[in-house]
């Protein structure tokens, strides 16, 4: 299996009843010597109207939100399959509530 990358949705085990969701990867690409993890946004098909949400239509998906609180590391072994990558503005918008949810600016 490749690498996982920033951008793209798979389907992961998030190890919520044995389900398996669909998760965005935001992070960086992990090298050899370091933790073989990727910074995961779940997507839920139930969202609470929280401003940690991210709304939007995505190719493959239900109806739903990202919820930046859901903010993980996952092990590549949790990695099922690719769904779709988003597009630059379908990331920057997800890259913007991050950085608020965290108090990250500028």
């Amino acid at each position: 299996m490749s690498q996982p990358e920033r951008g793209e949705v798979w389907w992961v085990d998030l190890g919520i009843a044995g389900k398996v969701r669909p998760a965005l990867v935001v992070s960086a690409p992990v090298a050899e010597t370091d933790y073989a993890l990727l910074a995961t946004i779940p997507h839920t098909t139930s969202p609470h109207g929280s401003q940690f949400e991210v709304r939007m239509r995505v190719s493959g998906l239900k109806d739903g939100a990202f919820n930046v609180q859901g903010l993980a590391p996952l092990p590549l072994a949790k990695f099922v399959r690719r769904i779709t990558t988003l597009g630059p503005d379908q990331l920057a918008m997800l890259d913007a509530a991050v950085k608020r949810w965290l108090c990250l600016h500028g």
